[in-house]
């Protein structure tokens, strides 16, 4: 008999369950339906193809003067773009969300092991894995810094997928809420945006040379993971101190990510969501709608009413956010970057008040199905105009100020002052004949939202969509033929220099004209279509 006592045998490790649940999900998810799965092949294939492209060309550019710059600034957006994918894509891997172990009994320092091992499946790894091999071989020279690029790969890999974790971990009660699918619907602006700054970049590094990006990359290099792909540089270039100094950072931010990471987990799995709970000695906290905040701003009566909720929409519903910070982003970047660039004229500032203006059309879609409490207070034309022109006066209370210091950011950077009134004028014009077409067309053309999903039409509409949004556009430009036209005979004409400056109040005035036309004829056909515009709103 032993007396002794036995040693405790080591926990298995849950690295490899993890593992396996991960591609559990991954095949899982492929087998929900045909359309996901040929959307994944698709997207797998054009990511991988990019990214083996982009690999044969730094290949391709190894020996050239700074292509340790672009190397290093590469890796750098690289691990941007792994710190905010989580904050606009948290449902695209269900391992991000490490509330869904809280029940299992884990520690966190397993739990980080497994879960790291577990990020190192799938597409975007790979897809990291070849932009940082070519990153790697194109600015390594001698079999020194060709040892240190194999190290230099896996500390920038491990780097980039522990900021992930790190950033959805600490933001994981955001990203579950409402605030958190608002973000998601915002990614399709985020795109938009980078798209233009990364073309607005190429276009400035093709007339000013790759040798503009020297002075950043030197700051960069020493900025983890960038500093990997540093530290392989300086081993070619022979500073080996320089090259330990650099993976050593790599390494310490690993570390650090890492504990960071360890923390967050520890918390999230023994504190309680206070969005759950409710504090038994909180005072309850009254909420008084009137007279406080925005409604001290607007109109009493129903005008101020429905100038509110329109605006409460804006901010508060994801789609109608969505579709407003869209609009707000594109009216601004398209005149300010072609401005920046000296290809520009003061008259793309009227493209903000044409983007604004379109959220006049299918005002109605945005209520869906709670359109019916609005048809209820609708009992006549009257009624149904005071209820347009409190939508159009939100609109405007926005748009107005905002396409007025686009046209003046636009016109001062191209020094073209003299132009302003002739511009400005035009733009209210615009805006004007969209409000009016966008009155009518809520009435006429109707369609709903849906509230679930990416889709802003429900299916079966987007003929409706079609010619709710082009047909109105094509409207308003025709509408606004006049005031184009006087603009034009200014420009050309020997004596309508002198005339300019009468389109500012002329536009204005055209504008304001065509709105209240606009709203005049389609209330009418608002209060007599009502049922079929609650049927049609409905649908999403």
């Amino acid at each position: 008999m032993s007396t002794g006592t036995e040693a405790p045998t080591a926990a298995p490790s849950i690295t490899p369950v993890v593992v396996r649940l991960k591609l559990s999900l991954l095949r899982n998810g492929l087998r929900q339906s045909g359309g996901r799965r040929a959307a994944f092949i698709t997207s797998a294939v054009v990511a991988l193809l990019f990214a083996a492209l982009q690999l044969l060309g730094l290949v391709l550019l190894r020996g050239h003067a700074h292509i340790a710059s672009m190397a290093v600034i590469g890796v750098a957006v690289l691990a941007l773009g792994w710190a905010v994918m989580p904050l606009f894509f948290p449902s695209g891997d269900e391992t991000l969300d490490p509330t869904r172990l809280v029940m299992l009994p884990l520690r966190p320092r397993p739990l980080v092991n497994a879960l790291l091992a577990a990020s190192l499946v799938g597409i975007g790894p790979l897809f990291t894995v070849l932009l940082l091999v070519g990153c790697v071989i194109s600015v390594a020279h001698g079999a020194v810094a060709f040892a240190v690029a194999v190290l230099a790969l896996a500390l920038a890999l491990l780097v980039c997928v522990a900021l992930a974790r790190t950033v959805a971990a600490a933001n994981i009660r955001l990203l579950t809420s409402r605030k958190g699918r608002d973000l998601a619907v915002l990614s399709g602006l985020v795109v938009a945006i980078g798209i233009q700054v990364v073309n607005f970049g190429m276009q400035r590094l093709g007339s000013a040379g790759l040798g503009r990006l020297d002075p950043v990359a030197d700051v960069l290099r020493w900025v983890p993971p960038a500093s990997a792909v540093g530290a392989v540089d300086s081993a070619s270039r022979g500073s080996y101190g320089v090259a330990v100094a650099q993976l050593a950072l790599t390494a310490a931010v690993l570390a650090a990510l890492l504990a960071v990471w360890g923390r967050s987990l520890d918390r999230l799995m023994t504190s309680p969501d206070s969005s759950t709970l409710q504090a038994v000695d909180a005072p309850v906290r009254k909420r008084t709608r009137e007279g406080g905040g925005l409604a001290r701003l607007l109109p009493s009566g129903r005008t101020g009413t429905v100038m509110e909720r329109s605006m409460r929409y804006i901010w508060r519903d994801p789609k109608t956010k969505a579709a407003w910070a869209t609009s707000l982003a594109i009216g601004l970047i398209v005149p300010v970057f072609n401005a920046l660039q000296g290809t520009g004229t003061p008259y793309f500032a009227c493209f903000a008040a044409g983007m604004l203006g379109i959220q006049m059309y299918n005002q109605f879609g945005q209520d869906t199905s709670a359109f019916w409490m609005v048809a209820l207070t609708i009992s006549s034309p009257r009624d149904a105009y005071v209820e347009l022109r409190g939508r159009a006066l939100a609109l405007l209370a926005i748009t107005l100020p905002y396409a007025t210091l686009v046209t003046v950011l636009t016109t001062g950077l191209l020094g073209e002052w003299s132009r302003l009134p002739e511009v400005l004028g035009l733009s209210f014009a615009l805006l004007g004949a969209m409000l009016a077409t966008g009155a009518w067309t809520s009435a006429r053309f109707p369609y709903s939202i849906p509230q679930e999903g990416f889709k802003n039409v429900a299916p079966g509409q987007a003929g409706l969509a079609w010619i709710s949004i082009f047909g109105g556009m094509v409207a308003a430009a025709l509408l606004c033929s006049p005031v184009i036209a006087l603009t034009i005979w200014s420009n050309v004409s020997a004596t309508g220099g002198s005339w300019s400056r009468l389109l500012l109040p002329v536009g204005a005035a055209y504008g304001a004209g065509l709105t209240l036309l606009g709203l005049r004829l389609a209330a009418p056909r608002t209060a007599a279509r009502l049922p079929e515009i609650l049927t049609a709103v409905s649908k999403g």
